[in-house]
């Protein structure tokens, strides 16, 4: 059965930190990403990660969210993470985990959100004061 499900999310203070977790399950993928959507704007690209043996762990960034935003991979909790540092209101939204069975060039699924094919539920992200 295929799963991507969300954890992590939550309400917190402006400057603080959070991570989120997307435990992964049920198919074989070379990538997985982070998205976000804010009420009312379009899903956006956050990160993505190489999932495959030959470029295990090599990330990439939307490029508003490099420096603040961290994703890494636990190949043996089949996780990966997204560690929110310095934390803005302007980052308050759902937090999506996604991949695909197909292989996918993460620049392209960062900027192409309706390529990837398998979703999770998404984890609500608050930042108020």
């Amino acid at each position: 059965q295929v799963q991507l499900v969300e954890s992590g999310g939550g309400t917190v203070q402006p400057g603080q930190s959070l991570r989120l977790t997307c435990e992964v399950s049920g198919f074989n993928h070379k990538g997985v990403a982070w998205f976000r959507q804010a009420p009312g704007k379009q899903r956006e690209g956050v990160a993505c990660i190489d999932t495959d043996e030959q470029n295990l762990g090599k990330t990439y960034y939307s490029d508003s969210m490099e420096g603040r935003f961290t994703i890494s991979w636990d190949k043996g909790k089949g996780s990966t993470y997204l560690q929110m540092i310095n934390v803005k209101p302007e980052d308050s939204a759902v937090y999506y985990c996604a991949s695909d069975r197909v292989p996918f060039p993460c620049q392209v699924a960062l900027t192409s959100f309706r390529s990837l094919d398998l979703w999770g539920q998404g984890t609500q992200v608050t930042v108020a004061s």
